[in-house]
């Protein structure tokens, strides 16, 4: 078996950069449709489609995996609990863990952040990397 690491920069089976992913995933959180966030990041409206399906169809299982890591990285933290779309819940999940990584370890790059607590696989059909909960 051959083992590759995925730069925190990418994500599973992905052409795209994280960030340039991140960027849509947060235009669809803000109620953009997937031909105009194409259209801005400049990639086939089907590959922002597939992101934002894969997405949404992972919204509520990601938003607990973050909240997860959010309590992990900041035991002090209050109820967390999002508002709006499960896609909103999701972001303002990440926007949490990523705040409290901050805190915790300094700045850095809050999308070079999601792909590496997913283990690059914020929107792969694969096995989840998030640790199970007891």
């Amino acid at each position: 078996m051959t083992h590759v690491l995925l730069p925190a920069m990418c994500l599973l089976r992905r052409r795209d950069g994280v960030e340039q992913i991140g960027s849509a995933l947060l235009a669809f959180g803000d109620g953009g449709g997937h031909r105009s966030i194409a259209d801005r990041l400049g990639v086939p409206a089907s590959t922002v489609r597939g992101w934002l399906r894969r997405f949404n169809a992972k919204a509520a299982f990601l938003a607990g995996q973050f909240v997860a890591v959010a309590r992990r990285l900041d035991p002090s933290l209050g109820h967390i609990r999002g508002r709006g779309s499960p896609a909103r819940k999701v972001l303002e999940a990440v926007g949490v863990a990523a705040a409290a990584a901050v805190r915790r370890f300094g700045p850095g790059n809050r999308w070079f952040f999601v792909s590496a607590v997913s283990g690059g696989r914020l929107l792969s059909n694969t096995n989840s990397p998030f640790q199970a909960n007891s």
